[in-house]
Order: C-alpha cells, then structure tokens, then sequence
C-alpha cells in the first residue's frame, strides 16, 4: 500500500505545527522523520491516524485521495501507530487489550477472546515477539507491552505502521530487539513511518530519511549521510557531535547518600537502599529506563520527597529533613526533568524566572521589595553568557522554546557558587544546538570542581557525560561503573542484572570489580 501526503497544513490559532509537508511512504521501506522534538512529526501523523483534521492538504491511499474523521477510519484503510505513551489498560490482559475496539463474540453474545489468542499466537510466532496472550499487561516488561501495542494494530490488518518515538522508554537491549522486528515487518512487505530525534537508531533501521524543522520538510537524506549532516539539517547550522571533555580530576567526596529510600503513597518503596558519592570535579550519570527511581531520587535530593529515610550529606551537613529553600540555599543547584512544571513561571518574565531562588535575597532585594534594577542586570549577563534567544528580558518565560527555556533554567541554577549541582533530563525536548552547548557547560561547572549528578534516560547523553555511571532498575542500584562502559553491559544493568553479573556474562573469565572509576 503507498501512502501519500500532499500539502499537508495543520494549525493550532496562529502556530503552525504543519507547513505544506509532501511526504511519500513506500511498502516494504522504512521512511524515518527525523527532528526534534517540537518539530511538527508527531502532529504530521496524528493527521494521518485522523487524530487530527488538517488544515489543508491531502493524504492519498495507492492514488485515491481518503478523509480520516478518527482513527476507526485510519485502522480500516490499513493504517495503524503505535503511541509514544502506550494505549494499553494495565489490568488487562493482552488478549483482552488487542479486543478492545474490534470486538468479535461468540453465540450468545459472549467475547470471543479465542480467536483474539489464536491471532495473538500467529502474528507472535511470524515476527518472533514471544507474547502470551493471558499475560496481565501491567506484569509485562515495557519492551514487550510496546510488542503487544505492535500485534494490535497487525491483527488489524495494517499496512502502514506509525512507530512514534518508539524507542524513548527502552533499554539499549530491547531497541535492537525493536530495530530487527521492524526489518522483518520490512522485509514482509509492511511500510513503516519510524519518527525520532536519534540520530544512531535512525541511519540503523532507515531506507529514506526525511528531516522536518518548524514544521517544514528542510531536505531528504540517504541513511549513509554522516551524523553531523543529518544534525545540521536538524537546526539549520553546523553543529559538533563531539564533545570536548578531557578526564576528570576527581577532587574530596563532599556528597554522600546512604541508604536512601523513598516510600510512595501505596507503601512501595520506588527508592531501595540506595548508597552512592560523588567527588568535587567529577559527573555521576544514573541511569536507567524511565520510572525506575531517577526522579523520585533526584527530589529527595532536594527534599521534594515526603517519605524518605537514610542519610543525605553535603560537605557533612545532613540534608534528609530539611526544607527545600534551606537545601537550595545550602548550595545545591537543581534543574527538574520538566522545566515547565517545575523549573518556570511561564507566565513571569526571563528576567523574573532567573532570579527565582534569590529574588529575596541581596543584592535582588531591598528589604521587603526587589530591586529592579539590580534583577535586569542579572539577567542582561545571564542572557548573554547563555545565549538566550529571546526578543527582551522582560518577555514571559513560557514564549520561549523548549532549548531557550532550558538555558534560562541552567543559567539560574549555575550562576552562583554551588557546592552541589543535579540535573534531571538536561537536554529533553532541546535541540541538537542546545544540547551541544548545555553539555559543554555541565562540564565546565565539573572542571570548576563542583560535584555534578544527571539523571538521563538518553544512553547517548550518559555516555558523553558521565565519568562514572550509576544504574537504577525498580528503585534499587544495580551497580556503579565506570564513564566508559559498553552500551551492551549498560543495557544488561538497565534490564535488572547487577553490575557484576552483567560483567560477568560479558567477560566469563573476568575476576576483579571496578577500580576507582568504579563502585564508591
């Protein structure tokens, strides 16, 4: 089945997400739209599942022109799209879940969850997904729950399949589990539309590559194409991939945490004993796949956590019980994994939101008032030394794009002395330009001998940054390994298995643990 898109417009009042986007999807290709995040991909085909009706445009179906009202309408032309955020019910099984939306019953009206499971077991034996049918979805692992979202819209019958950002919430391991099953779905004649902001998962699994930025197509790319001309594309400028991070020199331990748990509401503990230290001039990168406990342990950090005990120590001083202005003003420096819940007042001005954590403190304030003049000068310098696209200081914070509202962020946090600096989801929604610059600045507050933590589920990210890598899996610490760890021991570590055993199944002879870069 080909698929076409002809002048495709979508907008939301005065924003165009969509721009007059051509695009062609072949069977038995995999057409990659590559971008960043805030593009204008994920819109494009929510146009095209009938999510959303375009502004103008057409999509044509082998040469006939189709109007999608929903996506019932898309599923019956052969069209199917796997979410980004899975539209699976946890308390269902499989079999249960894929029977949503197209019902079949036996006599006496009765579900017939039999034909769904022999459907189940045929595609699953045709691609090798190894899914059971009565499996309760919320027991799953989340590679398979994506393989099931995959199996749904096949028992459709699909023809074109939608992957959308599909590999954001896996491990390194089930990305090229991910990766070989769309090659079978190639190879069986299927089209599919891979949309990602990856540059490695994209030039691995591509046959054409189409780059949209602001809402256009800027240029079609053959997946040979080098990385950095894919990401110049991208952003519209040269931009350099490599970061130039010389090795760290590692100075006092000064932070240290220990046996830290986080309690939720329902009892579970989403932080389990976990024990780590940092050094002054040096990065620890944790990672892990999204809602193993990053989140919940860089807020404990910062007292955001109600239900926490063990210990917290910066330079000696306990932090576990203390308020979060009191940690902040102790010298932690904090940039949230989502900058416009928790790390802006869209509605205040630049100038407002880069004073937020001193605004009544000297020399911000004068007594009961802030000092206005004082507030602008800030921000004229925090502006430039950043590069904060912006038309004033006084524009609200909220007009910004993501990588300029991710600037005003870091400029805050770093432009006082800190004796501690985390970062949640550093680079999330920036694009490649941005990123180049945050990481060069995330360093240089390392070679300025602060003790620095992100928390990334970006494998690529944790790579370049890291000197030394912690991974979570369930709240728990698997292990602390060194900066320079392969991707496949990382993987191994992010699906459960504990640094020594990972090292072990990779190198069956080895005998000795992590020298210094290792477990502290």
């Amino acid at each position: 089945m080909k698929l076409e898109l002809k002048g495709i417009t979508k907008k939301f009042g005065t924003l165009v997400a969509n721009d007059h986007i051509d695009l062609v999807v072949e069977p038995g290709k995999v057409h990659s739209l590559l971008g960043e995040n805030g593009a204008g991909k994920s819109t494009l085909m929510n146009v095209l599942y009938g999510l959303y009706q375009p502004t103008a445009g057409r999509i044509l179906i082998d040469g006939d022109p189709v109007t999608f009202h929903g996506p019932g309408d898309a599923m019956a032309a052969g069209i199917g799209m796997v979410h980004q955020h899975f539209m699976l019910v946890p308390v269902f099984t499989v079999a249960e879940n894929i029977a949503l939306g197209s019902e079949s019953s036996k006599a006496g009206g009765l579900l017939d969850l039999d034909a769904t499971r022999a459907k189940i077991r045929r595609i699953s034996d045709t691609y090798g997904f190894d899914v059971d049918p009565d499996a309760l979805v919320e027991d799953l692992p989340v590679g398979v729950q994506q393989r099931a979202e995959i199996i749904k819209a096949l028992v459709r019958d699909a023809e074109v399949l939608i992957l959308d950002e599909p590999t954001a919430v896996l491990t390194p391991k089930e990305t090229d589990e991910l990766l070989a099953i769309m090659g079978q779905l190639k190879a069986d004649g299927k089209a599919i539309v891979f949309i990602s902001h990856k540059l490695r998962e994209v030039k691995a699994v591509s046959d054409v590559i189409t780059v949209i930025r602001r809402g256009k197509v800027v240029g079609q790319a053959d997946p040979g194409a080098p990385a950095a001309e894919l990401a110049s594309l991208m952003v519209g400028r040269s931009v350099s991939l490599a970061l130039d991070k010389a090795p760290a020199q590692p100075g006092e331990v000064t932070f240290q945490v220990r046996n830290l748990t986080v309690t939720a509401g329902n009892g579970q503990r989403v932080v389990d004993g976990v024990s780590f230290s940092i050094a002054r001039g040096e990065i620890l990168a944790v990672a892990g796949v999204q809602g193993n406990g990053q989140t919940e342990l860089a807020e404990a950090i910062l007292g955001l956590q109600e239900h926490v005990s063990g210990s917290i120590t910066l330079d000696g001083q306990e932090l576990v019980g203390r308020k979060v202005k009191e940690i902040i003003n102790s010298g932690v420096g904090f940039v949230p994994e989502d900058r416009t819940v928790q790390g802006l007042v869209g509605t205040f001005s630049v100038a407002e939101n880069l004073v937020l954590n001193r605004y009544d403190r000297e020399p911000f304030a004068k007594g009961l008032a802030m000092n206005p003049a004082r507030v602008a000068e800030n921000a004229a310098a925090r502006i430039a030394e950043f590069d904060v696209r912006t038309q004033s200081a006084a524009a609200a914070a909220g007009t910004l794009s993501g990588g300029n509202q991710q600037k005003v962020v870091m400029a805050r946090e770093l432009s006082r002395p800190l004796k501690l600096f985390i970062a949640s989801q550093p680079t999330r929604g920036v694009d490649v330009g941005s990123i180049e610059f945050l990481h060069r600045r995330i360093v240089a507050e390392r070679d300025n001998g602060t003790p620095v933590m992100i928390v990334s589920t970006e494998l690529d990210e944790v790579l370049e940054l890291a000197d030394r890598i912690a991974v979570l899996y369930r709240g728990r610490l698997m292990g602390i390994v060194p900066g320079d760890t392969s991707r496949d021991m990382l993987g191994l570590m992010m699906a459960g298995m504990t640094a020594e055993d990972a090292r072990a199944m990779q190198q069956p002879d080895a005998r000795q643990a992590d020298t210094a870069g290792g477990d502290r």
